[in-house]
């Protein structure tokens, strides 16, 4: 039997770039849905390796048992961060959990992203402190893939839930970030932002919104984005939009309601399906076009939502996944940290300050003499 690893380094001759830091214990099914949803993400990625924190007696055997033990290094972390712990709580008493010890693998600089199925609040409360805040953002922001008409197949929004406040300066800030993050996680070149909104119209919505509206379109050509203006919340799915920025309120409302109507609908398609012999027979004939249905609309694959504005990059995925929606947390983070996306999201958001202060200079027109480059 392969032993896994339990000293406090990556394995041997690994990238940091390769490594992925786990909290095992925070998800609501316990470690063996994490472990089981990582070896899962590792069958497809032969050269990624993991560093789980969690009891070392606890995990040991479900490495053995899933058959990744040797690509698989333990940090031994005793406690555990719960759902129901509030996040001071978890401040000044989490230094033994295995979530601290999955952002500390990262500040360390022995893994390049951390993930955890945890409690949100006491997640971001721990990554600020520990990781800090990049130069140049007030509030990090969660950011989600929203399935969508692209053909990638999704669209980015955020704040997914971060923080329900937010000014002109953030939002203009969550522009920039976002439109980063989809390049590096949606390979999109030049990506279309759009400002969410209850209407299209100029004269519509909060004051910070129509503050905001200016500063991100006079931002776009230095940001190296197009920005579309104000969308409204049908444009979501659409495929008008690349990046859509809002508040955290909003987002996370947005958010959990696409969800629950992707659940339902597929609860009541099967439901009438399996309603009469007719509609059974005529469901089988459809079995491969149900299929991939169910599949475009499933919660699963866009698991995992990303902290940004932190120094380095921190997912949490859902406390419900299961193992497909841990490995779809998983590989977004391996995705992440190959492109290098933290040095090149920290260059990005740097540039947010002067870049809103451009914008008020110059009254809404831009200036073409600064260029931020088109690698970040």
């Amino acid at each position: 039997m392969t032993e896994s690893l339990t000293d406090t380094a990556p394995t041997p001759a690994v990238a940091a770039s390769n490594v992925l830091s786990v909290d095992a214990m925070g998800g609501d099914q316990g470690p063996a849905i994490v472990i089981a949803g990582l070896s899962v993400f590792m069958s497809s990625a032969p050269d990624a390796h993991a560093i789980v924190h969690g009891p070392k007696a606890e995990l040991k055997p479900l490495l053995s048992k899933n058959k990744i033990a040797d690509r698989v290094t333990i940090h031994d972390a005793s406690d555990v961060v719960k759902m129901t712990d509030k996040p001071s709580n978890a401040l000044r008493q989490g230094k033994k959990t295995s979530m601290w010890s999955a952002i500390e693998a990262v500040r360390d600089g022995k893994a390049a992203v951390c993930i955890s199925c945890g409690n949100t609040g006491a997640l971001m409360a721990m990554s600020m402190l520990r990781l800090r805040k990049a130069e140049g953002v007030n509030r990090p922001a969660i950011a989600c893939l929203w399935p969508s008409r692209n053909p990638s197949g999704f669209n980015v929004m955020l704040d997914a839930g971060a923080d329900i406040r937010a000014d002109q300066d953030d939002l203009l800030t969550y522009a920039l970030m976002g439109a980063s993050y989809a390049r590096n996680g949606l390979d999109l070149k030049r990506p279309r932002v759009g400002l969410l909104n209850v209407g299209t119209e100029e004269h519509k919505g909060r004051a910070e919104l129509k503050v905001a509206h200016e500063l991100i379109g006079s931002a776009a050509k230095k940001g190296e984005f197009e920005y579309v203006g104000f969308i409204e919340g049908g444009d979501l799915p659409s495929d008008k939009v690349d990046v859509i920025v809002t508040d955290g309120f909003t987002g996370n409302v947005a958010l959990k309601t696409g969800e629950g109507t992707a659940t339902l609908i597929s609860e009541l398609l099967r439901a009438s399906l399996m309603k009469t012999p007719l509609s059974m027979f005529a469901a089988l004939l459809a079995r491969g076009s149900l299929k991939r249905l169910r599949k475009r609309i499933d919660p699963r694959r866009v698991n995992g939502g990303v902290f940004l504005g932190l120094n380095q990059t921190v997912i949490k995925s859902h406390g419900s996944a299961d193992a497909t929606g841990v490995a779809a947390a998983l590989q977004l983070a391996y995705q992440l940290a190959q492109s290098g996306f933290s040095d090149k999201l920290a260059a990005r958001v740097a540039s947010a300050a002067s870049l809103a202060q451009d914008a008020i200079q110059e009254g809404g027109t831009d200036n073409p003499d600064t260029n931020t480059g088109s690698s970040v």
